[in-house]
C-alpha cells in the first residue's frame, strides 16, 4: 500500500486533510479534520487519566493494609485489557458484520483499521476511534474491582478482567454502539456509556461480593483511611469525564462543547446536594459526602450529555445524587459486602441517568454535531414519544440480566478451578492484601534504630568528654 499526504489546500489546512490511499490501481481519496482528530486525542488521554483516578479512590476509601493493591489493579486492568482491546475486544464490539448480539472478528489484530475513516465520523480515522474506546473498555473492569477490596485474590482478579470484558463489556458495548446491535437498531440511547460502563460495573461488582462474601472483621460505617487520595481520585475523575463524555461527540463541535456542559453542571449539582444532605443529618460539611455527590452527578449524566439540554443537567445532578445515595443506605439492609458502593454508584446511577434520558433527549441538541438526528424523548416535541423510555427500560434490564448471569458464572467456574479461588484465607485478610499477595505497602516507613551502630560507643565517649570539660571550664570561671 502506498499513502500519499498531501493538504486540501494551501489555505484550508485547519478544516481538513487529504489522505490518498492507494491499492494496486485504485485511489482512494479520505478527508479528516485535524481539529477533530485532535480533540478525540485529547479525550482519549484524559480518559486515560481517569484510571488512576479510580484507584486513587479505592485506595483512599480502603483500609491502608489493602489500598496498594487497589490502586495497582486499576493500573492491570489498562494493560490487560489494552491488549485484549488489540487482539479482538474492537472486533467484537464494533465490527459491521455482526448479528445483533456480538461483532464478528474481521477487525482482529486490528486488521484494516488504519486504513479507512472512522463510522462514527469520518473525519477522523478509524484507529483514533478505536483507541479512544479502548480507553472506555479499560477502565471498566477497574470499577468492578472496588466490590473485592480487601478480600480478592490478585490472581484471579487478573483473570477475571480479561474474561468479563470479552463475555460481558464487548456484547453490552455491541448491543448500543454495534452497527447492528439491537439496542442501536431499536432505538436505544446511550452516549457515553450508561449502560456498558456503568450499569454492567454496578451490577457485576454486586455479584462478584456476594460471592466473595463479607470481610471478616468488617466494620459497618468504617471511615477511609486517606480522605486526601479520595479528592484525588475524584478531582482525576471529573476532569477526565470532561473527556470520557465530551470526546463522545467525536469532534471539536457544538455538542461537544454542550456535553462538557452537561457534564459540569450535574456533577456540581450532585455534590452540593449530597453533600447538603449529610449536612442535615450530620451538621458536618463532608469532603467523602462532596466527593460521592460530583461521582454520582458525573455517573447520572453519562447516558444522556450528548442529547439534553444544560438546564436538564440540574434534574440529573440532583436526582442523581438522591438515588445513589440512598442505594448507599439501602446497602446497609442486605448481606452484600460491596465494599466501596460500585452498585449504588455506577449501577443505579447509569440506570437512572439511562431510564431519564428518555425523558430529557431533544434531537436538536443531537444534530449540533452536523451529524446525528434521534426521534427525541418524551419531552421533545408536542407529541409525547413515551416509547423512547421503554426502549431504554429494555436496554437496563438486558444488560442487567445479562451481567448477572455472564459474570456468575465465570467467577463460578474460576472458584471451582484449583489456583484460582477467589477469596484470600483469613491469614491474608488480617495481614492486608498488599504485603501478603504483593510484597509491598502502600506506606513504608523507617523505623528508628533499635541498636545503636558498633562505632557509636566512641562517638558517644567523645561526646560525654567534651562536655564535662565544658563543665569544669564553667566552674572554674
Amino acid at each position: 500500500m502506498e499513502e500519499i499526504f498531501r493538504l486540501e489546500n494551501d489555505t484550508d489546512w485547519i478544516e481538513n486533510v487529504t489522505i490518498r490511499l492507494k491499492e494496486d490501481d485504485e485511489v482512494v481519496a479520505y478527508t479528516y479534520a485535524p481539529g477533530d482528530a485532535a480533540w478525540t486525542l485529547v479525550s482519549t488521554a484524559m480518559v486515560w487519566l481517569m484510571v488512576p483516578g479510580v484507584g486513587f479512590l479505592y485506595c483512599g476509601m480502603a483500609r491502608s493494609k489493602s489500598a496498594l493493591s487497589l490502586l495497582s489493579l486499576c493500573l492491570w486492568s489498562t494493560a490487560i485489557v489494552s491488549v485484549q482491546w488489540f487482539l479482538f475486544g474492537y472486533s467484537l464490539s464494533f465490527s459491521n458484520k455482526g448479528n445483533e448480539i456480538i461483532g464478528h472478528f474481521d477487525k482482529a489484530f486490528l486488521m484494516g483499521v488504519a486504513d479507512a475513516p472512522s463510522e462514527a465520523n469520518p473525519r477522523i480515522p478509524e484507529i483514533l476511534f478505536c483507541i479512544y474506546q479502548g480507553m472506555f473498555a479499560a477502565i471498566t473492569p477497574a470499577l468492578v474491582i472496588g466490590s473485592t477490596a480487601e478480600r480478592g485474590r490478585f490472581l484471579p482478579t487478573i483473570l477475571f478482567m480479561f474474561l468479563w470484558t470479552t463475555l460481558v463489556y464487548d456484547f453490552i458495548c455491541y448491543w448500543v454502539w454495534g452497527p447492528n446491535g439491537w439496542y442501536f437498531v431499536l432505538g436505544g440511547l446511550d452516549f457515553a456509556g450508561g449502560l456498558p460502563v456503568h450499569l454492567a460495573s454496578g451490577v457485576s461488582a454486586a455479584v462478584y461480593a456476594w460471592l466473595l462474601e463479607e470481610r471478616e472483621d468488617h466494620i459497618k460505617d468504617a471511615k477511609p483511611h486517606n480522605i486526601v487520595q479520595v479528592i484525588l481520585g475524584t478531582s482525576l475523575i471529573w476532569f477526565g469525564y470532561f473527556g470520557f463524555n465530551g470526546g463522545s461527540a467525536m469532534g471539536a463541535n457544538t455538542r461537544a462543547a454542550i456535553v462538557v456542559c452537561n457534564t459540569n453542571i450535574s456533577a456540581c449539582v450532585g455534590a452540593v446536594t449530597w453533600a447538603l444532605m449529610d449536612y442535615a443529618r450530620d451538621k458536618k460539611f463532608s469532603s467523602l459526602s462532596f466527593c460521592f455527590g460530583a461521582i454520582s452527578g458525573l455517573v447520572t449524566v453519562t447516558p444522556a450529555s450528548g442529547f439534553i439540554l444544560p438546564a436538564a443537567s440540574l434534574a440529573f445532578g440532583f436526582l442523581g445524587a438522591v438515588g445513589c445515595r440512598a442505594a448507599v443506605q439501602l446497602k446497609k439492609l442486605v448481606s452484600v459486602d460491596d465494599a466501596l458502593d460500585v452498585l449504588a454508584i455506577h449501577g443505579v446511577g447509569g440506570g437512572l441517568g439511562t431510564i431519564l434520558c428518555g425523558i430529557f433527549a431533544q434531537n436538536d441538541i443531537t444534530g449540533l454535531d452536523g451529524m446525528s438526528a434521534i426521534p427525541g424523548g418524551w419531552l421533545d416535541g408536542i407529541e409525547a414519544r413515551w416509547i423512547q423510555i421503554v426502549y431504554q427500560l429494555a436496554g437496563c434490564g438486558a444488560a442487567t440480566v445479562w451481567s448477572v448471569f455472564v459474570t456468575f458464572a465465570i467467577l463460578f467456574v474460576m472458584n471451582k478451578i484449583p489456583g484460582l479461588k477467589l477469596r484470600v484465607n483469613s491469614h491474608t485478610a488480617g495481614a492486608g492484601i498488599d504485603s501478603m499477595q504483593m510484597g509491598e505497602k502502600a506506606y513504608e516507613y523507617d523505623p528508628v534504630p533499635t541498636h545503636a551502630p558498633e562505632h557509636s560507643g566512641a562517638r558517644r565517649g567523645s561526646i560525654a568528654a567534651a562536655l564535662h570539660h565544658i563543665k569544669r571550664m564553667t566552674v572554674n570561671d
